[in-house]
């Protein structure tokens, strides 16, 4: 699995919009990332599009967060932002020179699939925007520690 640069700057683009007193410009938010003029506007588009910032115009115009911090779930961010890792409708996409997939009813390589997208999915979907703007790595981890692997993220 890999994290795209559209999830990865969305994400802290909407962290930014966060951490903002108020509303916040699409130049403060290049400012304080480093990200371009251009990528930053387009990742608030999207993230407007998903319902997570709105946008306000004027003297005192910006983005600020269409939510609560607590009400945004990351692996929501995520999904919207980059699709997810595997979406059901792959197999009918990908069945091979058959019109169905030879291993429609039996496939053991879906099921490896659909088991890693749930724990993605029930992973991202106990960590909010709130978290990551009150967390360190450890205290996300600290979110359920009996899911998370004894060699956690550090050996990553």
């Amino acid at each position: 699995m890999k994290i795209t640069a559209q999830e990865e700057y969305g994400l802290r683009c909407l962290l930014q919009v966060a951490k903002a007193d108020g509303s916040i410009t699409i130049s403060e938010i290049c400012r304080n990332e480093g990200i371009s003029s251009a990528n930053v506007a387009k990742m608030m588009s999207l993230l407007r599009k998903g319902g997570f910032v709105k946008s306000n115009r004027g003297q005192v115009g910006g983005y600020e967060l269409a939510r609560k911090p607590s009400e945004i779930a990351i692996g929501e961010v995520l999904a919207f932002l980059g699709g997810r890792l595997f979406d059901p409708g792959f197999c009918s996409s990908h069945s091979g020179i058959e019109e169905e997939c030879a291993h429609n009813s039996d496939c053991s390589v879906r099921s490896v699939w659909l088991r890693v997208q749930f724990a993605v999915d029930q992973a991202l979907g106990r960590i909010s925007v709130e978290d990551l703007l009150r967390g360190t790595e450890q205290e996300l981890i600290r979110l359920q520690p009996s899911r998370i692997p004894s060699e956690g993220i550090a050996n990553r």
